[in-house]
């Protein structure tokens, strides 16, 4: 079983920066497909980006340019780095690793899941 614990968020100014972490336990995740989800209120939970075990990064257009994806599996963690933040970042960013050799932007092909980390941006 894999644990997923997501950290970083907070109340930041629009163009402001923040970096999102999620650490893992329990395994190895350095074979998963990592993903970043994002769920806004009354919303459906929504892609924002992931990270291949070969270090193959997609991201939705709206966040490209914006934001950055990486992983540290000597440390067994993912990152979200944000910069430029909008008003219309703010959610609730989850954490999520599939285990299958895909890459897929659907939040069901996902094994695990993080609780999620606010991320509140003000205008």
């Amino acid at each position: 079983q894999v644990r997923l614990v997501e950290s970083g968020g907070g109340l930041v100014e629009a163009g402001g920066s923040l970096r999102l972490s999620c650490a893992a336990s329990g395994r190895s995740t350095s074979t998963y497909t990592m993903g970043w989800f994002r769920q806004a209120p009354g919303e459906e939970r929504e892609f924002v980006a992931l990270i291949s075990r070969g270090g193959m990064t997609s991201y939705v257009d709206s966040v490209k340019g914006r934001a950055t994806i990486s992983r540290d599996n000597a440390k067994n963690t993912v990152y979200l780095q944000m910069n430029s933040l909008k008003p219309e970042d703010t959610a609730v960013y989850y954490c999520a690793g599939d285990v299958a050799y895909s890459v897929s932007r659907t939040p069901s092909r996902y094994d695990y899941w993080g609780q999620g980390t606010q991320v509140t941006v003000s205008s």
